[in-house]
């Protein structure tokens, strides 16, 4: 079977589109893994199947898988990519539309400077939205794991974020404490972490470990949460650029209220091909 793909990146997390659009690939969890492989493969952090929409008003519907086959409730980057896509391919008529990921449409905005802008919904801090297991709503949470205790802020960005402040981003070992707080009881589906340094109210530094892909270049969902907990403490504005190891994201949330996050990057196509299944 030959898979035609665009190979895509936002700030270097990196996609493999598939536009099931017309009729479905059928792929199954070993396929999906086998494209994303960086040596066997296209190799890419997730997979992105772009299809119909059946929401009023959404030019089209996607869905996210993982490196690993898993599926992924939401991707910041992703999105923009999508948005870019569906641009290039002539599907765009106008510069402000929407898209529809698990049944929720978000709006997007093509800048003139080649840019896209997402509604990415307002944040929640419930522990049964997120979902982590908490009795009560907190500011912060504790665990201890490998010896160690951190804290952190709990979020859901449509997928679920634990966001810690580091004094060095590039001297913390990402993968040691993310993999064991991604893993840990606290988390009933595993959490994606996120690691900030703050440079000043306007500006912080950031690293994230994903589920089901290990460490990204840039993960959009998780500058969101970065932000929303950072405001949320009173640390940052309600402006922010968010410097990640691909590149910066801007990001935009009024506070302690139901306003939604609007996020502001880049969405490039690399390449197009066609992969052997």
């Amino acid at each position: 079977m030959l898979i035609p793909f665009t190979k895509m990146h936002g700030l270097g997390n990196d996609f493999v589109l598939l536009d099931e659009r017309d009729s479905s690939f059928g792929l199954t969890v070993t396929q999906i893994a086998q494209i994303a492989d960086r040596r066997y493969g296209i190799g890419c952090d997730q997979i992105l199947s772009l299809r119909q929409s059946s929401l009023p008003g959404a030019l089209a519907s996607y869905r996210i898988f993982n490196a690993d086959g898993s599926v992924a409730e939401h991707c910041g980057n992703g999105v923009r990519c999508v948005a870019r896509y569906l641009c290039d391919n002539g599907d765009v008529q106008r510069d402000r539309f929407s898209l529809e990921v698990r049944g929720i449409a978000y709006e997007l905005i093509l800048e003139a400077d080649g840019a896209v802008r997402v509604n990415m919904g307002a944040p929640l801090f419930s522990p049964s939205d997120i979902p982590i297991s908490a009795d009560s709503v907190g500011e912060r949470y504790e665990l201890s794991v490998s010896g160690e205790t951190h804290q952190f802020g709990c979020v859901s960005i449509g997928n679920p974020h634990a966001t810690m402040v580091v004094d060095d981003v590039v001297a913390v070992d990402v993968k040691t404490i993310g993999s064991a707080l991604q893993n840990h009881r606290f988390f009933p589906q595993k959490v994606n972490v996120g690691f900030m340094q703050f440079v000043d109210p306007g500006r912080i530094k950031l690293r994230v470990f994903e589920r089901g892909v290990g460490e990204t270049l840039a993960c959009g969902t998780g500058a969101c949460a970065a932000v929303a907990i950072g405001v949320l403490w009173g640390q940052l504005d309600n402006s922010v650029d968010v410097d990640l190891p691909g590149g910066t994201l801007h990001i935009e949330w009024a506070g302690k209220t139901i306003a939604p996050l609007w996020m502001t990057g880049p969405a490039e196509s690399v390449f197009k091909g066609t992969i052997e299944l």
